[in-house]
Formats: structure tokens, sequence, C-alpha cells
């Protein structure tokens, strides 16, 4: 048989195969604990001056503190986020910075400022404080300080 497993983010369908008898197997737990931030672009300022930035749910390029093992997706799907990106790394202003983009955990879909589009990080265990930042414009993003 198969079991269908539905949340807000995703369905999942898992089929039994190898036996042709009927029998129970358990249960099936499932913990939907994805944090979704939406992420907006215009113009502010920041502590590293004015222009562009990313908003966080409303608030301009915050300190967020993201907790190890919880998943946390930054929904570029607003069309401000065109042509902006949104990466991670252990560099203040990463890549602009003299820093490399951090992709341990990371995952990414679909275009900034299309629907659908988000960056998404897995936290790891005893991961650095990381700094989000555009991958293609200076000075738009901030601090993540990632605890136990």
């Amino acid at each position: 048989g198969s079991v269908t497993i539905s949340t807000p983010a995703a369905s999942v369908t898992a089929a039994a195969t190898g036996s042709a008898s009927t029998g129970s197997v358990g249960s099936v737990t499932t913990v939907q604990n994805t944090t979704i931030y939406t992420v907006t672009v215009a113009s502010g300022t920041n502590s590293y001056g004015s222009g562009n930035k990313y908003y966080i749910d409303g608030s301009v390029s915050p300190t967020l503190n993201l907790t190890e093992g919880s998943v946390f997706r930054f929904d570029q799907s607003d069309s401000s986020n065109s042509g902006h990106p949104l990466r991670f790394s252990t560099t203040a202003n990463g890549t602009h910075g003299g820093g490399t983009e951090y992709t341990v955990g990371v995952a990414t879909n679909g275009v900034p400022g299309q629907s659908g589009a988000y960056t998404q990080i897995t936290v790891a265990s005893d991961a650095p404080t990381l700094y989000y930042y555009c991958q293609n414009h200076s000075a738009m993003g901030w601090t993540i300080n990632v605890e136990d």
C-alpha cells in the first residue's frame, strides 16, 4: 500500500515494496519545523549605509537568530527580489567582503522575483555565525546568529 503525508510545504507519498502480505508497520510521525521569512527589496538604510536592502518580514536587514537543526526558508517570490539572489557566507557582506558563499545545508529554488523562489537553509550543528547577502549587490544584508 501507500501512505500520503501532507504538510503546508510538501506532500510525500511512500509506497511499501517487497511484501505481498498485509500487516501493521507501526506509525508515521512528521514534524513540520520550517520557519518562513518573507523577503522584499527596497531602498533603506542598514549598518552598511543607504541603498537597496533586504527587508525580512518587513524589517530592514535585521539580525536573525537561527537555531541549529531547524529549517529556515527565505521566500523570494516577491517581484522586488528580481536580480537579488539571497546567499549566505561566514564573512560579513559575503563575496563583496572578500568571503565565499556558505553552502552547507543550503538549497535554492526558482528565480528570485518569480513565484515559488526561495533560498533555504537547514542550520548545521555547530554552524558558525553567518551573514546573508545579495549575490549581485553589496551591502544588502546583515548578520545571522546561530543558536543551540
